[in-house]
């Protein structure tokens, strides 16, 4: 047990929340998520989304407690860096910008000689990217991508297609999803705060500990009764009887249930798309996939009926 159970609602973001941690250079993912955990306690369950290289600083998020189940989320969240090229020779902005624009959309990567990944040819998609500043042959730029997507491949073919070659220089993740730089601590701050609420002022910890909610800003949401909601803890599939209000969304889709209250009950994929049914309507509609809510936290709604002799 760790020595923050005394507090009801940070023991309620421990068992399912996440951190959004400043990763610095040097150290890999997996080492600031080994330090998180010591902080916190270690005897929470942790993990964390979107690994960083050790040199890539920036946003890194770590799981507490059920949340790591969220792990596949964060994986395909859309990523945003902000990177540093240097150039071989020196360009105009304007041409700059020029060829920036014509890396927009699908484009084929293959992971660097560096990644850990098997360097298999893949199809990632790049939304937009922005000349923020150039000094002499430096360019200062932010890409908004897929997640997957080598930026260091990116620099190296935006600097051939330059015509004067060049590679990428420095990496920072400043997006992964609906977080961003603005809601980021820092290892030294989320050390501070833990102290803090080990002598009794969690107020600071807490701020840093947001709800497993903010990872499913980019997922339809479906809102379901109350009375619904133990069943689908108990892995019981969704009918559209059960259901209240839904957003749009097709046959196949991931999809992320809610309470009336908006906590996340569970993740799910959609058996018919959002036009086949009207909400109260009878049929299964969602299966259940990654449920994050533990049982009973609200009141049964279903019984079992007992066969009759």
């Amino acid at each position: 047990m760790n020595s923050f159970e005394n507090d009801d609602e940070l023991k309620k973001l421990l068992e399912c929340g996440i951190i959004a941690v400043d990763k610095p250079q040097g150290p890999t993912s997996h080492q600031v998520t080994a330090w998180v955990g010591e902080m916190l306690g270690g005897d929470i369950r942790i993990g964390h989304g979107g690994t960083l290289d050790p040199m890539v600083s920036g946003v890194l998020i770590i799981m507490l407690g059920r949340a790591v189940r969220l792990a596949p989320v964060i994986l395909k969240h859309r990523k945003e860096y902000i990177a540093i090229m240097r150039l071989h020779g020196d360009v105009p902005r304007k041409e700059i910008e020029r060829v920036a624009e014509e890396f927009k959309g699908r484009t084929y990567q293959r992971p660097p000689r560096k990644s850990a990944v098997r360097r298999q040819l893949r199809i990632r998609s790049i939304y937009d990217i922005e000349v923020l500043d150039v000094d002499k042959r430096l360019v200062l730029l932010r890409v908004d991508c897929e997640a997957g997507t080598y930026i260091r491949s990116l620099c190296i073919h935006m600097a051939l297609a330059l015509g004067v070659g060049g590679q990428m220089e420095e990496l920072r993740r400043s997006k992964s999803g609906g977080l961003g730089l603005p809601d980021i601590c820092t290892l030294h701050d989320l050390k501070d705060a833990c102290e803090f609420a080990k002598e009794g002022d969690a107020d600071l910890l807490k701020s840093f500990i947001y709800p497993a909610e903010r990872l499913i800003s980019e997922i339809p949401v479906v809102t379901i009764r109350n009375s619904a909601v133990d069943a689908i803890c108990h892995g019981a599939q969704l009918a559209g009887v059960g259901i209240i209000a839904r957003d749009n969304y097709k046959k196949g889709s991931r999809v992320a249930v809610m309470t009336e209250k908006s906590e996340l009950v569970c993740l799910g994929e959609a058996l018919i798309s959002s036009e086949e049914y009207k909400p109260g309507d009878t049929g299964i509609v969602i299966d259940p996939k990654i449920v994050v809510m533990k049982p009973k936290t609200y009141k049964k709604g279903w019984t079992k009926h007992e066969k009759s002799e």
